[in-house]
């Protein structure tokens, strides 16, 4: 069975001396108050809850998945999972970084952050289930009317209550201007709503007493496409003006999906006959106020990523200590065995190293960008919050890609190092690769992804978006230069920062000639742009290690190897990324469709 320890000594290392981000939360009036001492209280529990409580039942839950009663249309979660969300609620969780105004406890975004990432490292499935209800709960504080968020931003927070976002149609996916879902009016001013959904995730479940659904469907009088589009909140049961639970709504789990992994989260094809809910936001802009969700979820699955790539490398690290086989080329590293540790051997090690580097730059990446969100919602000032909303605007499409990629390589690795062990299941690693490789396609595909990052995060404004980050490389290469010991991790991200520059110009203007051109090469450049930004935060992490490397803790040195690992082996990938990239359109359409 596979075991999981959770990175709070990287995790504060990341907060505290490279982000430095008690002092910039200091700065933010709504977190005035905060303390290092605090924020790490509260990892350190929340790392407990993770690996005491949730871990031990990742295994199994994947193994006996969830069921559904076609009779009642209710689904059971695998066993010990509605009694972890039971403590889980007991302790507060799932009001963490909620706004006080609602129950919650208005802490940083950064610490739930950190908290989900512990959270999915230690069982993925079960943590879609308040996952999902964050971001319901987001869409509705930002565009939810007085009552409706009086009625049910509470419970949500409280987590008596979970939230799913209802989307995806059996005709549309990421095409939702093809949805078909109808909304007709009531005199009460009310909604009934009918129409089928596909693959909502927590759709249905036995651990909380009500299910908060967000739908997007159509007014009888709404315009063709995207545009007419609107959203609607539905519960399961629905809401006496008191805020008790009244009756059953006709909103129910009529499948679930038998999907290659996250078995014990309930991926439903949901059913709306006639049911009853409300008007989120303006008619026809619907898809609008789901982004806010939307935007969260893609962040979230990065995120999902990101753990699985922990906990896979950690259990690789394990097994490759300890399992002998075959002698070291250069002769026996451990005399006294039959064989050595298959940790001596560079292969196994350039697998270890690149899951590793992968989960640290994650990271740093994922943790920065809460910082931002944390800017956004909470600075009084106006040019701070903009700046931040363009950060996360731009960061998001390669946190949801780049990760689950770089999720998708890591956890092979890992499995491939226990060798014939890796696809057994009671290993755990055969697992996280297939849970590992559903992160890459839902919440938008990452070609989506892709598309959005290239297409409407850089092109559409001119790259005024991406020139933010570009100069925060700038102010630091301009800072570090001089530094000779800085050199190996400065230069090549100058190197990258410049080619990234005359790429994005040279698609650009392929873009005017062919819209197509975009699409052609979307998927390269996301990728070269991660490699970007994880050779930033390899370097600010490099500056800091090479500061305290003198101290005697292994830590700063292990950092050290991790970014020159990454700088030597893993950055140079961009270099056919960028060749991949120029090859342009004409390869990919010149033959004609008859003859595939």
């Amino acid at each position: 069975m596979p075991q999981y320890t959770p990175p709070l000594r990287d995790m504060q290392f990341l907060m505290h001396e490279v982000l430095n981000a008690v002092d910039e939360l200091k700065l933010l009036p709504k977190h005035a108050d905060v303390d290092a001492e605090t924020l790490n209280a509260v990892l350190e529990e929340g790392g407990k809850f993770a690996a005491e409580v949730i871990a031990p039942v990742n295994l199994s839950g994947d193994a006996e998945g969830c069921k559904l009663d076609k009779a009642t249309h209710e689904v059971k979660t695998p066993k010990g999972f509605k009694e972890a969300y039971a403590t889980y609620v007991e302790g507060g969780w799932p009001a963490l970084s909620v706004d006080p105004e609602f129950g919650g406890q208005g802490l940083p975004i950064l610490v739930n952050q950190c908290f989900y990432e512990m959270l999915n490292s230690a069982n993925q499935a079960w943590t879609m289930y308040p996952g999902l209800s964050h971001g319901a709960y987001e869409a509705l504080h930002a565009h939810g009317t007085p009552e409706q968020k009086a009625l049910y931003l509470p419970k949500l927070t409280s987590g008596k209550w979970t939230g799913t976002m209802c989307l995806t149609e059996p005709h549309c996916g990421t095409d939702l201007g093809m949805l078909r879902s109808k909304a007709e009016p009531q005199p009460d001013g009310t909604y009934r709503i009918n129409g089928q959904k596909i693959f909502i995730s927590a759709g249905e479940h036995d651990l909380a007493d009500n299910i908060v659904h967000l739908v997007l469907a159509r007014l009888p009088d709404a315009p063709a496409g995207s545009k007419g589009i609107s959203l609607f909140v539905v519960p399961k049961y629905l809401v006496n003006a008191d805020g008790s639970i009244g009756e059953r709504n006709g909103i129910f789990c009529s499948g679930l999906e038998h999907k290659m992994g996250i078995h014990g989260n309930s991926t439903c094809q949901m059913t709306l006959e006639d049911a009853v809910g409300t008007m989120v936001g303006e008619p026809n802009k619907g898809l609008m106020a789901m982004f806010v969700m939307m935007n969260a979820a893609r962040l979230g699955v990065g995120n999902q990523s990101l753990g699985l790539t922990e906990v896979a490398y950690q259990n690789a690290v394990a097994y490759a200590k300890d399992r002998i086989q075959m002698r070291a080329l250069s002769g026996p590293k451990a005399p006294d065995k039959p064989a050595d540790p298959i940790i001596v051997h560079p292969d196994v090690r350039k697998m270890l190293l690149t899951a590793r580097a992968y989960a640290e730059g994650g990271r740093a990446l994922s943790m920065f960008t809460a910082l931002q969100l944390d800017k956004l919602l909470a600075s009084d000032d106006e040019d701070e919050r903009r700046d931040a909303d363009d950060l996360v605007a731009l960061l998001t499409p390669i946190i949801k890609a780049f990760l689950t990629d770089n999720g998708w390589i890591a956890t092979s690795h890992c499995m491939q190092v226990f060798g014939g062990h890796g696809y057994i299941h009671e290993s755990g690693m055969e697992q996280y690769v297939r849970d590992a490789r559903i992160n890459m396609i839902y919440e938008g595909t990452n070609t989506v992804q892709s598309l959005d990052l290239l297409g409407r995060k850089v092109l559409s404004d001119n790259g005024k978006k991406l020139k933010k980050f570009g100069k925060l490389i700038a102010e630091f290469v301009e800072e570090e230069g001089v530094d000779e010991a800085m050199q190996e991790f400065v230069n090549p991200l100058a190197d990258l920062g410049d080619k990234v520059t005359k790429l994005t110009t040279e698609l650009g203007m392929k873009a005017f000639g062919n819209a197509d051109e975009v699409g052609a090469a979307a998927v390269d450049y996301l990728r070269i742009v991660g490699h970007l930004c994880f050779a930033y935060f390899f370097a600010r992490m490099a500056k800091v290690a090479l500061a305290k490397q003198g101290a005697g803790d292994p830590f700063y040195t292990a950092k050290l190897h991790t970014a020159r690992f990454y700088f030597a082996k893993l950055l140079p990938e961009t270099a056919s990324l960028i060749r991949s990239a120029r090859a342009g359109l004409a390869p990919l359409m010149a033959m004609d469709e008859a003859l595939f």
